[in-house]
């Protein structure tokens, strides 16, 4: 694990004065009044309180969830890899409904665990926890959680955490909404040399399946001198790709006191030292620009990646999705990209049996996987999501004929991806290192800037390193290769 370093000796806060009403000092204080409460504790039991924190769903999930660690690290945790640890906390996700299921059936064996382990807490966040539905439901059937808080506030989890040790009861904190965006915060990296960085979040798409901008609200851009200040920290110390993070970056920039387009955001990100890669996710195809294309294809730095969610194929559901772009709009746009800058991986994700979806509207998908050839695609089968208009719509297609359908289409997108992953056999290519092969320990496990997977034998001090490999063998969707 790596982390942010944040300057800041919290031994020499006066905690005995009234908390500060800014922030990011506002949790600084708070940090340090609950270091002192878990420094106590330890003292008592004689061991280090242990955590663990489990993230359901997305990249943006992910991120919070090392905010959330490099938090409790500063308090005086450390980190377990059990959920038999003194304060277990589940950042969920809500985009399908089984996503929820599985948070409940967890808690339930949480439950079990607590009951042996008095000194225990339980902590909920996420988009989950932003439905008011959830909350009284684990109000109601889960009493032995201890904090629950949701997307908008999660910069509040040291006052939250602080609140719980001094009242024993269960702490809830939801917002509906914020314009709030506290930078400055700790957190702690999965990987030393690649990183995560919000450039934005929420969304204001409101695609008719999506329950996303109901549970994160509406886009709030960073401030870019804030986001190039945070990678040119990560690149001190030795983070080498970036991951630009929103719910939909193209529109980066539209709530800035000084506007500014995601594509101009990038050619400066673009100038740090030390940065060698960069990648960006996700991208919605109305808002992609001719200036984003052009960026890219000028780039050094820029992955040959990119990420196109289509949905469908038939601008009919398209339509009714609320995604503001039609089939040939979309063909049209995958063809400018790929003339513009020919070598480029495009991948994307597809809903099947989205609510009226007919066999003509998945060969209408089928189609547009077969003209624009994605390296890879994210299918999915409908799932009806309460408190979105798709749920409510007539023509919910059976669950018996998405599968057929799925199977169909998946047939198509693993023969186009096998076919197009093939395009670099025999090629000497840069491969990030990122971790040693889980199923032989004598290979590496790296990946292209295309984001194609590669494995050679090699040795766990090339981590984090970009080197030259040749890709010897194809199997399907990654490649076998040898150092250069």
């Amino acid at each position: 694990m790596e982390k942010n370093v944040i300057k800041i000796d919290f031994n020499n806060i006066d905690i005995s004065k009234e908390e500060p009403i800014h922030e990011p000092e506002r949790q600084y204080y708070f940090i340090a009044k609950a270091r002192k409460l878990v420094k106590d504790k330890s003292k008592k039991l004689g061991r280090p309180l242990t955590c663990m924190v489990t993230t359901f769903g997305c990249q943006m999930n992910q991120k919070d969830s090392e905010k959330l660690l490099g938090i409790l690290e500063l308090i005086g945790y450390e980190q377990a890899d059990s959920e038999k640890a003194d304060f277990v906390i589940y950042n969920t996700c809500t985009v399908r409904d089984n996503a929820n299921q599985k948070v409940y059936g967890r808690l339930g064996f949480l439950n079990g665990v607590k009951r042996t382990n008095p000194n225990m807490l339980i902590a909920l966040c996420g988009c989950m926890m932003q439905e008011p539905e959830a909350v009284e439901k684990i109000k109601k059937s889960y009493s032995f959680v201890d904090i629950i808080f949701g997307t908008h506030n999660i910069f509040k989890f040291a006052e939250l955490l602080y609140t719980r040790l001094q009242s024993e009861r269960m702490v809830i904190d939801i917002w509906k909404g914020t314009n709030d965006i506290v930078e400055d915060l700790p957190a702690e990296r999965k990987y030393g040399f690649k990183a995560g960085v919000n450039i934005m979040f929420g969304c204001n798409n409101f695609c008719s399946y999506c329950i996303v901008p109901y549970v994160r609200g509406r886009e709030r851009s960073r401030n870019a001198k804030d986001i190039i200040r945070e990678i040119e920290d990560l690149a001190s110390q030795g983070v080498v790709e970036i991951m630009l993070l929103g719910q939909n970056v193209n529109s980066y920039g539209k709530t800035l006191k000084e506007p500014m387009t995601f594509a101009q955001l990038l050619q400066e990100v673009e100038k740090v030292e030390g940065i060698k890669r960069i990648r960006f996710m996700t991208s919605h195809p109305k808002d992609l620009s001719d200036d984003l294309i052009e960026v890219m294809k000028n780039s050094k730095k820029i992955c040959k990646h990119l990420h196109l969610p289509l949905q469908s194929g038939s601008t009919k559901l398209l339509e009714k999705m609320n995604r503001h772009y039609t089939k040939e709009s979309y063909l049209n746009l995958a063809n400018k990209i790929q003339t513009s800058i020919p070598d480029i991986s495009i991948t994307t994700d597809i809903i099947v049996g989205f609510p009226g979806e007919t066999d003509r509207d998945i060969e209408e998908t089928i189609d547009v996987v077969r003209k624009v050839r994605y390296d890879s695609a994210f299918t999915f089968i409908y799932s009806k999501r309460t408190g979105t208009p798709a749920a409510s719509m007539e023509n919910q297609v059976p669950e018996e004929v998405n599968k057929v359908r799925f199977e169909r289409l998946l047939e198509a997108v693993q023969q186009v991806s096998k076919e197009k992953t093939q395009r670099f056999l025999g090629q000497v290519v840069e491969v990030l290192v990122e971790e040693v092969n889980q199923q032989d320990q004598s290979l590496m496990t790296g990946r292209m800037s295309h984001n194609t997977i590669v494995h050679f034998e090699g040795d766990k001090s090339l981590i984090g390193k970009i080197v030259e490999v040749k890709l010897e063998e194809c199997r399907g969707f990654y490649y076998m290769a040898k150092l250069v």
